[in-house]
């Protein structure tokens, strides 16, 4: 039994470079299928567009149901032209379906699988459903060019042109199934999900930074009446206080029952917004001049509390009042009790 050895005139991490990006000299050039394996190819490319349009309908369901409709439209379109293309090659084929996939032919663009991410994002579902036709559009075009076959060629050049119809269809189905109420139902929702998984975490985060750090960073500046030494303690709060605030949001639960998203994602966007409130009325203690410090840092910490009023306006529709008065009277206990214990 012979035994296959490397090739000795190629580098060893060549081969491994190929075959970890999937390179492995079996994928076949377009232009080289025949009528057979083009149709087996079309097969495979309308399940796989179907079983995509199935999981973005599943993915929307709960948050944007008439969305979801709208793909299970087009996902039935899908399903046709697959029946359709399946019909033909067995009259000219038989029955066996080789297994031609993307990956096998060069020229097709990889595709990220957004349809496996939840919560799913509207404008990135619809905008790579976009991209999807305009691939399948161009496909049949190609493959129709290419075909001798009369009926072969007929059947994918119907379908290239119902491509062309098919971003009309989807218009349609759209226009039938998202009314503007069920718009604005939708754009409701889709600004929940945005306050739920992205604002909350960071307004937690830059509130507790910006305040909890007052009281350490302003006590060491009267206590010591210098700036670097105001400065290493306020660097120090901030960005402890980033660490412990994001670990703790992102181990207070996995989102799956929330629909606050995923938990180290929450658990970033807290740490860095909860260091960045910190560091924020730290910084202008880097000025030597301690009374010109003093003053900056001061003016820092009214600008962050006034965001933060603003930010839980917002978002949090709280009257503009109640929300800088909630604010400011936090922020002013928590500054008075670092003017205090450092003046002691």
């Amino acid at each position: 039994m012979g035994i296959s050895l490397p090739d000795p005139s190629r580098p060893w991490w060549a081969a491994m470079g190929r075959a970890a990006m999937g390179h492995t000299g079996s994928m076949r050039n377009f232009d080289d299928l025949s009528e057979r394996e083009m149709l087996a190819l079309a097969i495979t490319l309308e399940e796989e567009d179907e079983r995509v349009y199935a999981d973005y309908a599943e993915g929307l369901r709960e948050d944007f149901p008439a969305s979801a409709a709208v793909f299970d439209g087009m996902r039935e379109e899908e399903s046709g032209h697959r029946r359709r293309l399946i019909e033909l090659y067995r009259q000219q084929f038989g029955d066996h379906i080789p297994l031609i996939r993307r990956q096998d032919v060069k020229g097709f663009v990889q595709r990220k699988s957004v349809w496996l991410a939840r919560p799913l994002r509207l404008e990135t579902v619809r905008k790579q459903a976009s991209t999807m036709e305009v691939e399948s559009r161009q496909f049949y075009l190609k493959a129709a060019a290419r075909a001798s076959d009369a009926r072969i060629r007929q059947l994918l050049d119907d379908l290239a042109q119902e491509e062309y119809s098919h971003e009309d269809r989807a218009e349609q189905l759209e226009k039938t199934l998202l009314p503007p109420d069920a718009k604005q139902a939708e754009e409701q929702a889709r600004r929940r999900l945005f306050v739920l998984q992205i604002v909350q975490p960071g307004l937690a985060g830059l509130m507790d930074g910006s305040v909890s750090t007052l009281a350490p960073v302003f006590a060491a500046a009267l206590a010591t009446r210098n700036s670097w030494a105001a400065f290493v303690v306020g660097m120090a709060a901030s960005i402890g206080a980033g660490i412990s605030m994001g670990f703790a949001e992102a181990l207070s639960d996995d989102g799956s029952l929330t629909g606050r998203g995923h938990p180290w994602v929450r658990g970033v966007i807290t740490g860095i917004m909860t260091a960045l409130g910190g560091v924020g009325h730290t910084l202008p203690f880097l000025v030597h001049d301690f009374r010109a410090a003093m003053g900056a840092a001061v003016i820092v910490v009214v600008v962050e509390l006034a965001a933060i009023s603003w930010i839980r306006h917002r978002f949090m529709d709280t009257p503009i009042w109640s929300a800088a008065l909630q604010v400011g009277l936090g922020g002013a206990l928590v500054f008075l009790t670092g003017v205090l214990i450092g003046s002691s």
